[in-house]
């Protein structure tokens, strides 16, 4: 027995060192900044417009491109099945002034050409007004992306919070489950002791179970919390995860609210993307009125030609060359006032753009004046609830001592019970609304993300 027992130790050292040689798992737990960093590189919404960045680019490339030289090659081998004829007057032929005109076939049964052609745009103002454009639709596309970051960022933040919370809740549970756990084993031997009823330790039963189902309820919370959290993520919803952030109450206690309203523009990306549009608008405009003035380009071409009544003599017999050089000027004088009624529906877009900044810059001042209110209330507020969470537990407290000397009841320690995991419930939603009430706040001031 002792052999076979030795045996066991020394397998199970084997196994616990080659445990040890095995490659550590890849980490699971993250921060808050960690889980935004993970989800900008992750989440769909982003690239989607990080792919839309890219097309931009594409765009852009495809303007610069109508200004590089633009060289074409063409080949053509015609069968003329019947040719034409051309009519000649009877005198070139030999005939009389009142002789029918004369049938003479000008071609031959095979023709072909080949040959290349260079256009060059020399001057067009629509051209150089794109090369303007391509660089604020650049713009365009990447604060786009930035959008897209802003609004990942808020989306992870409140859900890392939310499980935070969550967790905060569960571990006060447990220590109240564990607390009246206690008391119940007391009473229920108080109870053998022939000293208390048998109804006493049925409460306490009755609240001790309904503390349970509680707690399951948060653990499914917590679950949800962060399924949501990793799909917010762009994480697979079968990774494990952990939070090493924990809730700072202290610090959410010690939040102020800005004393100011005021707030920078230009620090909200939605206000930035109206002002690019705006310049886009412009350059419209622009381009619309470019289009009043000349388009030069010239243009060079060179190929050969051949023809001949047998279709075996083309590729035997001589080609023929020729070439050709010339500049093309293209001077708009009337199109039926296209460009006018376009050049006024482009100002109108702009005024829209004016007019949507406008509202915009509003909406911010409104934004920020409810994110401080409701940062203020909801502080207040969680004082409020601090303080009834301490006076719940002061009554607990006081209620176990005096049931414990006997000149309190059974009933009143339930009902402190009952008020404390009350005032708790209540502490830690006041605690989630002040922590988003911050996260708010700061997407409302255009500081919630300031990445890439």
């Amino acid at each position: 027995m002792k052999r076979v027992y030795l045996l066991q130790i020394s397998a199970l050292l084997f196994l616990t060192g080659l445990l040890g040689t095995l490659p550590a798992r890849a980490q699971t737990a993250y921060t808050l900044q960690e889980a935004v960093n993970y989800a900008i590189k992750t989440n769909i919404n982003i690239k989607n417009s990080q792919l839309d960045a890219q097309s931009a680019e594409a765009r852009i490339g495809e303007i610069r491109a109508a200004g590089l030289p633009q060289v074409t090659a063409n080949f053509n081998l015609t069968d003329n099945l019947i040719v034409q004829k051309a009519f000649l007057p009877a005198v070139f032929m030999g005939g009389g002034p009142d002789d029918p005109p004369v049938a003479i076939q000008f071609g031959v049964n095979y023709s072909a050409n080949t040959g290349a052609t260079l256009n060059q745009l020399i001057f067009s103002g629509s051209y150089f007004v794109g090369l303007q454009a391509a660089a604020t639709y650049r713009q365009l596309a990447q604060k786009n992306v930035t959008q897209s970051k802003v609004n990942v960022a808020e989306a992870v933040t409140k859900a890392y919070y939310s499980a935070l919370v969550a967790e905060e809740r569960a571990k006060v549970l447990d220590l109240n489950i564990q607390r009246l756990d206690t008391l119940m084993r007391d009473t229920r031997a108080t109870y053998e002791s022939g000293f208390v009823e048998k109804i006493d330790v049925d409460r306490l039963e009755v609240q001790l179970n309904n503390l349970k189902t509680e707690r399951q309820k948060v653990n499914n919370l917590i679950e949800l919390s962060y399924t949501l959290l990793k799909f917010q993520m762009g994480m697979p919803l079968t990774e494990q995860i952990v939070l090493t952030d924990q809730v700072d109450e202290a610090d959410a206690n010690n939040l102020v609210a800005p004393s100011s309203n005021a707030v920078d523009y230009g620090k909200r990306i939605e206000y930035s993307i109206l002002d690019t549009q705006g310049e886009l608008a412009r350059l419209d405009i622009k381009n619309i009125r470019s289009g009043y003035l000349p388009t030069v380009s010239a243009f060079a071409s060179y190929g050969y030609n051949t023809g001949r009544n047998n279709f075996g003599d083309i590729f035997s017999q001589k080609w023929f060359n020729s070439s050709t050089l010339g500049l093309n000027v293209q001077i708009p004088i009337f199109d039926g006032l296209t460009k006018h009624y376009k050049l006024q529906q482009s100002q109108i877009t702009l005024d829209k753009l004016n007019q949507s900044r406008n509202l915009l810059s509003q909406s911010i001042d409104l934004q920020v004046q409810q994110a401080n209110i409701t940062l203020s209330n909801s502080l207040e507020t969680l004082a409020t609830q601090q303080r009834n969470v301490d006076l719940a537990e002061e009554v607990v407290r006081v209620s176990k001592i005096k049931y414990q000397e006997g000149v309190g009841s059974n009933i009143e320690v339930i009902n402190a019970e009952s008020s404390l995991k009350e005032a708790q419930t209540n502490y830690f939603a006041a605690l989630y609304d002040v922590l988003i009430a911050k996260v708010d706040l700061s997407k409302a001031r255009g500081e919630l993300y300031e990445g890439e």
